[in-house]
């Protein structure tokens, strides 16, 4: 647990996040499968985005968590698409903020725990505080990391034409029915405001 709120807070420190994912870090409330392959995906986005030298390492880590951690194979592959969605919208919003503190972050990233991980062939993870994980089927560890040295260069490319991609005409509801099928605006309550 301590290992991820590390990784969560020791890289994130300009990222916006969820709210149920901080305030489940910040209770050491159990952070959830889902939860952890998010912030994995996140953290890859921005050391992809600012050029850190360990993101090919981290990534190959990353991957035998999200396979070894999950507990099915409908699971593995919803995690796949939760850390690849996070990825790249961490790289698209680092990119449009001027890749702001890239400098700090990649020393950051560059000497996270997750590069203590010993990974055992079968797919046992030995996490930095001692803590092991086993898959739920053993499998070949080494084909988890592939050697493909145009990933990061067309990833880079797919991340970069999503930033700059164009926005067609946006038209505001204004109650008016268009048609009988459109809803009118919403035009909130007449009911008092409760306080907190």
């Amino acid at each position: 647990m301590k290992f991820l709120s590390f990784l969560f807070f020791g890289v994130f420190l300009s990222v916006s996040v969820r709210a149920q994912e901080i305030i489940a870090l910040q209770d050491n409330s159990q952070v959830t499968y889902m939860d952890e392959v998010k912030a994995l995906g996140a953290v890859a986005g921005q050391g992809l985005a600012c050029g850190s030298t360990r993101i090919d390492t981290f990534e190959m880590i990353a991957r035998v968590i999200l396979i070894t951690k999950a507990r099915s194979d409908t699971e593995q592959a919803a995690g796949m698409r939760a850390y690849n969605e996070e990825k790249a919208n961490a790289y698209v919003s680092k990119q449009m903020d001027g890749m702001f503190e890239c400098r700090d972050i990649v020393r950051r990233f560059d000497n996270q725990d997750i590069f203590n991980v010993k990974i055992y062939a079968d797919g046992t993870i030995q996490m930095p505080d001692g803590s092991m994980f086993t898959p739920r089927a053993p499998y070949d560890v080494t084909a988890v990391n592939s050697k493909d040295n145009n990933q990061k260069k067309h990833a880079q490319e797919i991340y970069q034409k999503s930033g700059k991609r164009k926005i067609g005409q946006v038209r505001y509801n204004t109650g008016a029915q268009i048609d009988g099928a459109t809803p009118p605006a919403y035009r909130g309550s007449n009911a008092p405001l409760v306080g907190f």
